[in-house]
Parts: structure tokens; sequence; C-alpha cells
């Protein structure tokens, strides 16, 4: 058990190693589903990705991650934002930008703060400028109560705080013309998927965030594979 233990963390160090585009190619080689999959579970969410049927080949996952190291060095650039490779349902490559909530809303609140607006500002030409990637924004808190407040309603409303926030973003990046096709999924989570210990206040920081993801569209998907073939 133990070696199989070492022998698919060797895997998997060995494909954190490479480059987007060489991860795309080996992913899409077959077996790298499973691996993927992991990449993805310890890097961050994977349940985005476009639905398309059957397998992408090792030529399909090579062209997308290489569009997907140019979206990334793009959103780099953007102030305050936490750039991030991960994996799609696909096993593709995509990209993940997180947003601390501290630097885009008061706390409790979900009016976008100036600072908020001009990094989403930078952002906005990010992906307009991959316009093939399809985007989902996912909203988070901490698992902290509200004053007066049961569990079961501090619940909700971290929920519901979560939702606004993702929603905010959304609009915003629609209001600077970024393509409301392009925005496939806005949702809130709540307190659920914490990235940091809710223990302490650094580790409830750290949850507090909106994560957008930009990912493979099927017509990025198909413009590859025709490239491919």
């Amino acid at each position: 058990m133990k070696t199989k233990i070492i022998s698919l963390l060797l895997c998997v160090g060995m494909i954190v190693a490479c480059n987007n585009t060489q991860k795309g190619a080996a992913i899409g080689a077959g077996g790298g589903a499973v691996l993927g999959g992991i990449i993805g579970a310890i890097a961050g969410n994977t349940a985005i990705g476009a639905a398309v049927g059957g397998a992408v080949g090792a030529g399909t996952g090579a062209i997308i991650g290489h569009k997907m190291d140019k979206a990334k060095k793009e959103a780099e650039q953007v102030q305050n934002a936490q750039v991030e490779t991960v994996t799609d349902n696909n096993g593709l490559e995509a990209v993940k930008v997180t947003f601390d909530s501290g630097i885009l809303f008061a706390t409790g609140k979900s009016a976008l703060s100036a600072t908020a607006k001009t990094s989403l500002a930078q952002f906005a030409s990010v992906l307009k400028n991959n316009a093939d990637c399809d985007v989902a924004i996912q909203g988070y808190t901490d698992n902290q109560g509200w004053k007066n407040s049961t569990v079961e309603q501090s619940q909700q409303k971290n929920l519901s705080l979560s939702q606004d926030r993702a929603t905010a973003v959304s609009q915003y990046l629609l209001s600077l013309a970024v393509p409301a096709t392009q925005i496939k999924s806005v949702q809130g989570f709540g307190d659920a998927n914490p990235v940091a210990d809710n223990s302490t206040a650094a580790g409830q920081a750290q949850n507090r965030r909106v994560e957008v993801y930009m990912y493979a569209s099927q017509k990025m998907i198909q413009d590859a594979q025709n490239q491919a073939n």
C-alpha cells in the first residue's frame, strides 16, 4: 500500500512539474484522468468543464494547455489576484483566479470596493482576450456565526452572502463588456470547501473569497480537436 501511495505521489509530482502544455498532452494521452482529478482536488475545484462526449486526445490537450498557459500569464498581471492551474472535469487544464473578499468587500457586505473594481477591470480585459474560455464564478465565506442568529440561520446568511458576492463580481464584469455567454455559472457556496483552518483568524480570511475559473469551452475543445487531427 505504501509503495502504491509513493508511486502515485511521484506521478503527481511529475505532472505538476511540467508546464500546462506538457500536462495537457499527458492527461489527454490516457490514464491522466485519474491523476487530473487528484491534482484538481489538491489545487482547486474540479466541478467545472464543458460537456463533451468521449475522451480528449493528447494533441487536443496539449493545444488547450498552451492556451491556458497564455491565459494564466495574463491573469497573473491582475492586482490582488492569486492565480493557479487546476484541472477540469475533462482532465484539461484550467485557470483558477482567487480574489480575497477582504479586498473585494467590506465585512458582511456585497458591494464592491474601489480596489475591487480596479482589479476586476484588469481581469475583464483578460477574459475578453481569452473569449474562448468559459467562466465559472464561485463565492465562499468562513464558518463564523452571525450575531443573534442560530447556527442554521448563520449558515443560511453565509450562503446568501456568498451568492450575493459572486453575483456582484459577475455583474461588474458584465458591465465592463465581458460577454454574458462567457459566464456559464455564478454560485455561492457559503462556508463549504474551506481552503484553510476556520479556527484561526488567518484561516478565516483565506476562506472568505471569490474564485473565478477559466476553462476550455466546447468551441475551444472542438477547435483544438480540428487542429490536432
